[in-house]
């Protein structure tokens, strides 16, 4: 296994690791369980997940799973605090859902966040404890002070963000040199051949301070698998459909025609789209590791089959041409309003 280093943190990643938004939304328990047990088999050995992924409804198979396995100290277990918290009992889609104080990386939602996740993960600490989206209303003085709190009581071993700008690791880089507080040692923001723009300075910046890079989405949310062929004609149990907003958004008539080109090139090179897009992200520069989120256990032995697989520079050209680097034909960072570029 080509095993890598997370950050400089000397903590050792496969270069594949494992996505959960698919688990208990839309992937029943039971599969979810085995698809988890697949991954962790095979040497995958971190694993992630966000509080608010199917409401709590991941992080607590993982626990469940991840106990019954007995391998807690086999696996990394990344997890992520929202920037808002629902209240107990609360349903998703009732409007009074959140308090005045619901909102934002506070260190009132940060330390009570990371607390409920603890008892639905069933473990005494999370290895990789993630900021998920920025609070630009927020200091890093808060955020990181309670975070650091959190370190130092051994709840949590390292500390991360996802989705959030270069300038803002950085700033949190530096108000942690200068506090003495726990230093962010991962980002998780999107990234494959339809959005590259993390090229243009996340990518170099992580790359200089020893900031690692998990990525999610590598295959542009399907459409570089093949799963797209007609941006008029959309299948129905897609996630474009089934969860519409700014999922959907991000399926573009550009992207899906240059998901057809691409999957030109896979077969051309004797590999499915899907095992293209992941190979291909897996290994640009200053990536870590990428995220692969199967929805069903007979989607996961295709991407354990590629995890030390290399593509030769012929073939990186080639996909450089379908998208320049540092350059985007869909925006998978309509959740991030900081990001900006225009989408040809």
């Amino acid at each position: 296994m080509d095993y890598r280093i997370l950050g400089r943190t000397g903590i050792q990643v496969a270069p594949l690791a494992l996505g959960t938004d698919n688990f208990m939304d839309p992937t029943p328990a039971d599969e979810s369980a085995r698809i988890l047990e697949m991954a962790l088999d095979a040497g995958i050995n971190l694993v992630d997940t966000g509080d608010t992924y199917a409401n709590g409804a991941g992080e607590k198979i993982i626990g469940e799973t991840v106990k019954k396995l007995g391998k807690r100290d086999q696996v990394l277990i990344a997890t992520k605090v929202d920037h808002g918290q629902r209240r107990p009992g609360f349903s998703v889609d009732d409007p009074d859902q959140f308090g005045p104080n619901d909102h934002g990386h506070t260190r009132l939602n940060i330390i009570r966040a990371c607390e409920n996740s603890l008892k639905r993960l069933q473990t005494d600490y999370i290895d990789l404890y993630q900021i998920h989206r920025p609070s630009p209303t927020i200091p890093w003085d808060e955020q990181l002070s309670a975070l650091d709190s959190l370190v130092t009581q051994g709840k949590v071993r390292y500390i991360g963000c996802s989705t959030h700008p270069a300038w803002a690791v950085m700033d949190s880089i530096m108000v942690s040199e200068l506090k003495g507080y726990a230093r962010i040692v991962c980002e998780q923001p999107p990234y494959n051949l339809l959005d590259r723009r993390i090229e243009n300075e996340l990518l170099p910046m992580c790359e200089k301070h020893g900031v690692g890079v998990i990525t999610w989405s590598p295959m542009a949310m399907g459409v570089l698998a093949g799963r797209y062929d007609d941006a008029d004609k959309l299948p129905e149990d897609s996630r474009a459909v089934l969860r519409g907003g700014f999922y959907a958004d991000r399926v573009t008539r550009r992207g899906i025609e240059v998901g057809i080109e691409f999957t030109k090139i896979a077969k051309n090179i004797g590999l499915s789209a899907a095992q293209l897009a992941v190979v291909w992200c897996k290994d640009q520069p200053g990536i870590t590791a990428p995220l692969i989120g199967p929805r069903t256990t007979e989607q996961l032995p295709e991407f354990l089959e590629i995890m030390n697989t290399r593509l030769d520079d012929e073939t990186r050209a080639a996909c450089d041409e379908l998208v320049p680097p540092g350059s985007a034909v869909a925006n998978f960072h309509n959740t991030a309003d900081w990001m900006k570029g225009t989408i040809v």
